[in-house]
């Protein structure tokens, strides 16, 4: 479901219910059950048949919510943490920077709550691979049985596994390794044997210290990698809202627009009129600004390379 696409949602099926940016759920679509939020009651029978993106109003008509169809990036912010997980601006530059497509072999340790993973397999996906490892036994049967539930057992191999005294028992396969350990040079030799030795491998190892970092670094330089760098992702949200539009007298006179002041009290309609760029008043206009809160440092990405051998 997470690589593939359908129109309809069916019963059994997995529905994101979209109510705000900040606030998403999932659903099981069972015939017969009720999604009850702060809008109202949803019954899952008015669900089944519905094309998914589609806006359904609740039956006590406090409000409507959206039904998406399940994507890894949506899965990212309504996954169950079990652990700490990557977001968007991490997964969208690791995946980039290891050169992830269809028909690659990754292999990724450890597992965690699975937000990686499930844009691991929707990137490598139909013809690639993913071999995941967990050594927390708990959460690695949590993640296998969600990857069943969403379809990705095609797509996803995972295993309960300690790879820093076991290894991956995988040699010569992969086109990419990912590492988010708590001692991830302890892995680096595991992993230049996963790694294909007739192309370029390349190796991600997440670590949230610049202690890590500098061990990391000395490892994969002793294991022969090169191209060693590491990069951290810092994401800036904007927000935005309508201000008075001042005309050249009032800003003559050094009147300013209050940007804190302005935010709309309309509460979102069911249905609207308006034609797409048209403005509900000429004397307001759209102005964006950075959030006053954003979100720092999450975690360090050390990045290498390791030749092929001739």
């Amino acid at each position: 479901m997470f690589h593939e696409y359908k129109n309809v949602i069916e019963d059994g099926d997995l529905v994101v219910v979209y109510s705000t940016p900040e606030t998403m759920s999932t659903v099981a679509v069972r015939k017969g059950e009720v999604f009850n939020n702060r809008f109202g009651s949803f019954r899952h029978a008015d669900m089944i048949g519905l094309k998914y993106g589609t806006r359904i109003q609740s039956h006590t008509g406090r409000g409507f919510v959206y039904l998406l169809h399940p994507t890894p990036a949506l899965w990212t912010q309504v996954v169950p943490h079990r652990t700490q997980i990557l977001y968007l601006p991490d997964i969208s530059f690791i995946s980039l920077y290891l050169d992830l497509k269809p028909g690659k072999v990754v292999i990724e340790s450890g597992t965690g709550s699975g937000s990686f993973s499930h844009s691991i397999a929707r990137t490598v996906a139909p013809s690639g691979h993913l071999y995941t490892f967990e050594y927390h036994e708990p959460r690695a049967t949590t993640a296998k049985r969600e990857f069943e539930e969403h379809k990705l057992t095609d797509v996803v191999t995972i295993e309960h596994r300690d790879v820093i005294s076991d290894g991956f028992g995988r040699t010569n396969i992969a086109d990419a390794v990912f590492l988010d350990l708590p001692a991830p040079w302890d892995a680096v030799g595991a992993a230049k044997q996963a790694l294909r030795k007739d192309t370029i491998g390349r190796i991600c190892c997440f670590s949230p210290c610049i202690e890590q970092v500098q061990r990391t670094a000395l490892a994969l330089n002793e294991h022969g990698f090169a191209e060693i760098r590491m990069f951290e992702c810092l994401a800036k949200d904007y927000e935005f809202r309508t201000v008075p539009l001042l005309d050249i007298d009032q800003a003559i006179q050094g009147k300013k627009g209050n940007f804190k002041s302005a935010k709309s009290d309309k509460k979102r309609k069911l249905e609207t009129d308006d034609k797409p760029g048209e403005s509900e008043d000429p004397t307001t206009m759209i102005a964006t600004k950075p959030m006053d809160q954003v979100r720092g440092h999450t975690s360090y990405l050390t990045f290498a390379i390791l030749a092929p051998v001739e």
